[in-house]
Protein backbone atom coordinates (compact mmCIF):
# COMPACT_ATOMS: atom_id res chain seq x y z
CA UNK A 1 0.00 0.00 0.00
CA UNK A 2 1.36 3.15 -1.10
CA UNK A 3 2.66 6.03 2.03
CA UNK A 4 -0.36 8.36 0.06
CA UNK A 5 -3.10 5.37 1.48
CA UNK A 6 -1.95 4.42 4.30
CA UNK A 7 -2.34 8.37 4.99
CA UNK A 8 -5.95 8.73 3.95
CA UNK A 9 -6.58 5.32 5.59
CA UNK A 10 -5.16 6.47 8.81
CA UNK A 11 -7.33 10.25 8.76
CA UNK A 12 -10.38 11.17 9.89
CA UNK A 13 -12.43 13.16 7.44
CA UNK A 14 -11.64 16.46 9.80
CA UNK A 15 -8.04 16.15 9.06
CA UNK A 16 -7.21 14.63 12.03
CA UNK A 17 -5.97 11.41 12.55
CA UNK A 18 -7.17 7.85 14.90
CA UNK A 19 -4.03 8.63 17.20
CA UNK A 20 -4.57 12.24 17.96
CA UNK A 21 -8.03 10.95 19.49
CA UNK A 22 -6.67 8.24 20.82
CA UNK A 23 -6.98 8.87 25.12
CA UNK A 24 -3.81 5.90 25.27
CA UNK A 25 -1.60 8.00 23.12
CA UNK A 26 -1.67 10.83 25.06
CA UNK A 27 0.42 9.99 28.56
CA UNK A 28 -1.36 11.58 30.91
CA UNK A 29 -4.84 10.71 30.37
CA UNK A 30 -3.65 7.18 29.81
CA UNK A 31 -2.29 7.18 33.50
CA UNK A 32 -5.38 9.04 34.65
CA UNK A 33 -8.10 6.85 32.98
CA UNK A 34 -6.20 3.40 32.62
CA UNK A 35 -2.63 3.38 34.77
CA UNK A 36 -3.86 4.70 38.04
CA UNK A 37 -6.87 2.64 38.87
CA UNK A 38 -4.92 -0.53 38.09
CA UNK A 39 -2.16 0.61 40.48
CA UNK A 40 -4.85 1.02 43.05
CA UNK A 41 -6.18 -2.10 42.35
CA UNK A 42 -2.88 -3.52 42.71
CA UNK A 43 -2.28 -1.70 46.22
CA UNK A 44 -5.87 -2.43 47.25
CA UNK A 45 -5.77 -6.29 46.69
CA UNK A 46 -2.90 -6.09 49.70
CA UNK A 47 -4.54 -8.09 52.30
CA UNK A 48 -4.07 -5.25 55.24
CA UNK A 49 -7.04 -3.82 52.82
CA UNK A 50 -10.60 -4.67 54.30
CA UNK A 51 -12.99 -6.04 51.80
CA UNK A 52 -15.43 -3.00 52.43
CA UNK A 53 -12.12 -1.08 50.90
CA UNK A 54 -11.38 -3.59 48.25
CA UNK A 55 -14.70 -3.01 47.08
CA UNK A 56 -14.90 0.48 46.61
CA UNK A 57 -11.71 0.85 45.12
CA UNK A 58 -11.74 -2.28 42.61
CA UNK A 59 -15.41 -1.41 41.95
CA UNK A 60 -14.60 2.35 40.92
CA UNK A 61 -10.91 1.59 39.34
CA UNK A 62 -12.90 -0.70 37.01
CA UNK A 63 -15.96 1.25 36.39
CA UNK A 64 -13.02 4.46 35.39
CA UNK A 65 -11.07 2.05 33.32
CA UNK A 66 -14.42 0.87 31.33
CA UNK A 67 -16.15 3.95 30.98
CA UNK A 68 -12.81 5.46 29.64
CA UNK A 69 -12.58 2.35 27.26
CA UNK A 70 -16.01 2.71 26.08
CA UNK A 71 -15.12 6.68 25.50
CA UNK A 72 -12.30 5.63 23.93
CA UNK A 73 -13.80 3.39 21.32
CA UNK A 74 -16.36 6.42 20.31
CA UNK A 75 -13.54 8.77 20.68
CA UNK A 76 -11.23 7.27 18.25
CA UNK A 77 -12.60 3.85 16.93
CA UNK A 78 -10.00 1.70 19.11
CA UNK A 79 -10.33 -1.57 18.38
CA UNK A 80 -9.80 -3.40 21.44
CA UNK A 81 -11.62 -0.46 23.42
CA UNK A 82 -15.13 -1.71 22.14
CA UNK A 83 -14.48 -5.26 23.83
CA UNK A 84 -12.42 -4.21 26.98
CA UNK A 85 -14.90 -1.31 27.64
CA UNK A 86 -17.62 -3.53 28.50
CA UNK A 87 -15.62 -6.50 30.12
CA UNK A 88 -14.15 -3.76 32.50
CA UNK A 89 -17.62 -2.48 33.14
CA UNK A 90 -19.05 -5.98 33.95
CA UNK A 91 -15.64 -6.70 35.97
CA UNK A 92 -17.11 -3.19 38.02
CA UNK A 93 -20.25 -5.07 38.73
CA UNK A 94 -19.31 -8.46 39.96
CA UNK A 95 -16.56 -7.01 42.33
CA UNK A 96 -19.46 -4.33 43.93
CA UNK A 97 -21.65 -7.86 43.91
CA UNK A 98 -19.45 -9.75 45.05
CA UNK A 99 -18.15 -7.35 47.90
CA UNK A 100 -21.56 -6.94 49.09
CA UNK A 101 -21.77 -10.34 49.79
CA UNK A 102 -24.37 -10.96 46.74
CA UNK A 103 -22.20 -13.19 44.31
CA UNK A 104 -20.90 -16.46 46.02
CA UNK A 105 -17.19 -16.51 44.84
CA UNK A 106 -16.05 -18.49 47.86
CA UNK A 107 -12.80 -17.57 49.85
CA UNK A 108 -10.65 -16.63 47.36
CA UNK A 109 -13.30 -14.36 44.96
CA UNK A 110 -11.05 -11.64 44.84
CA UNK A 111 -7.72 -13.38 43.31
CA UNK A 112 -10.76 -14.94 41.14
CA UNK A 113 -11.84 -11.19 40.19
CA UNK A 114 -8.13 -9.98 39.95
CA UNK A 115 -7.10 -12.87 37.68
CA UNK A 116 -9.92 -12.45 35.56
CA UNK A 117 -9.25 -9.11 34.98
CA UNK A 118 -5.64 -9.51 34.40
CA UNK A 119 -6.12 -12.14 32.05
CA UNK A 120 -9.03 -10.54 30.18
CA UNK A 121 -7.18 -7.13 29.95
CA UNK A 122 -4.04 -8.87 28.66
CA UNK A 123 -5.85 -10.71 26.19
CA UNK A 124 -8.62 -8.66 25.37
CA UNK A 125 -5.98 -5.70 24.54
CA UNK A 126 -3.79 -7.92 22.41
CA UNK A 127 -5.47 -10.41 20.26
CA UNK A 128 -8.30 -7.88 18.90
CA UNK A 129 -5.86 -5.24 17.26
CA UNK A 130 -3.82 -8.11 16.16
CA UNK A 131 -6.21 -9.46 14.17
CA UNK A 132 -8.46 -6.32 13.41
CA UNK A 133 -5.74 -3.40 13.68
CA UNK A 134 -5.45 -0.88 15.87
CA UNK A 135 -8.21 1.33 14.60
CA UNK A 136 -11.94 0.99 13.08
CA UNK A 137 -11.84 2.56 9.70
CA UNK A 138 -14.05 5.89 9.69
CA UNK A 139 -15.92 4.84 6.79
CA UNK A 140 -17.69 1.31 8.82
CA UNK A 141 -21.26 1.53 9.75
CA UNK A 142 -20.99 3.38 13.16
CA UNK A 143 -17.42 4.44 12.67
CA UNK A 144 -17.86 7.83 12.66
CA UNK A 145 -16.43 9.62 15.04
CA UNK A 146 -16.54 13.21 16.18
Amino acid sequence: MSQAKLLRAYMEPDGTTCKSRDMLANPRQAIAIFWAPAIAMVVAGNSRFSGHWRTIIWTAALGVMGSGCVVNARRCGRVHCYITGPFFLVMAVVALLYGLGITPLGRRGWDLIGLTVLAGATVLCCLPEMILGRYRSAGEEGGTRK
